[in-house]
């Protein structure tokens, strides 16, 4: 086998084995006592930005995908949440893997990672405003507003508009999402990145 194609069976097996990873860790899914009910935490971006610091930002957004479609056929959500989840990992993985890969450094990981949770929570706002909560809304809300922001409003009374409920809830808890992610990479990342590289020490 030569270097191209080894270099190609490790990528394509590191992004299935990641992929696989991230698929079972959206199953570990748990609510937050200061998010509605239908707002779980799970870990599943580690995976995609792992991949996206060993084998560059496309395998991360591959990743992204691959758990994405693979959790479809399991949807609760009509596949709306599997399309926030995608679209919002993007964001995440690929700034912070392209940042890396032209800088891979201690420290540019570290300004990556944090580059790439704080993209994933800005563009958060405007997705999830224009686009996946308006569907959202219509599939499991009857097209009310209203009941959704009611939802909110259980925990904080004062919200009145959806796009106060995002930009008080769903932005810093997209941020802390992904900062949880960023911090168990970086404590991770040096061990297990010579394995998924193939590097022989």
């Amino acid at each position: 086998m030569n270097t191209r194609s080894g270099i190609t069976v490790r990528y394509l097996t590191v992004t299935a084995m990641l992929s696989a990873v991230a698929f079972v860790l959206q199953f570990l899914e748990f609510a937050v006592p200061f998010m509605p009910g239908f707002i779980k935490l799970d870990l599943s971006d580690l995976p995609a930005l792992i991949g996206g610091f060993a084998m560059g930002p496309l395998c991360g957004v591959l990743i992204e995908l691959i758990k994405n479609i693979l959790h479809m056929p399991l949807s609760q959500t009509g596949f709306i949440g599997e399309a926030c989840n995608f679209i919002l990992g993007a964001c995440y993985v690929l700034p912070a893997g392209l940042l890396y890969k032209h800088h891979k450094t201690k420290k540019v990981a570290v300004e990556s990672s944090i580059l790439g949770a704080i993209c994933m929570a800005l563009l958060s706002f405007p997705i999830n405003l224009w686009i996946i909560y308006p569907f959202y809304i219509a599939v499991f809300f009857g097209g009310s507003t209203e009941t959704c922001v009611g939802m909110y409003q259980t925990i904080l009374p004062s919200v009145s508009e959806l796009w106060q409920c995002l930009l008080i809830f769903n932005v810093p808890f997209t941020f802390v999402k992904a900062m949880i992610s960023v911090v168990i990479t970086l404590l991770i990342y040096k061990r297990i990145s010579p394995i998924l590289k193939g590097v022989r020490h």
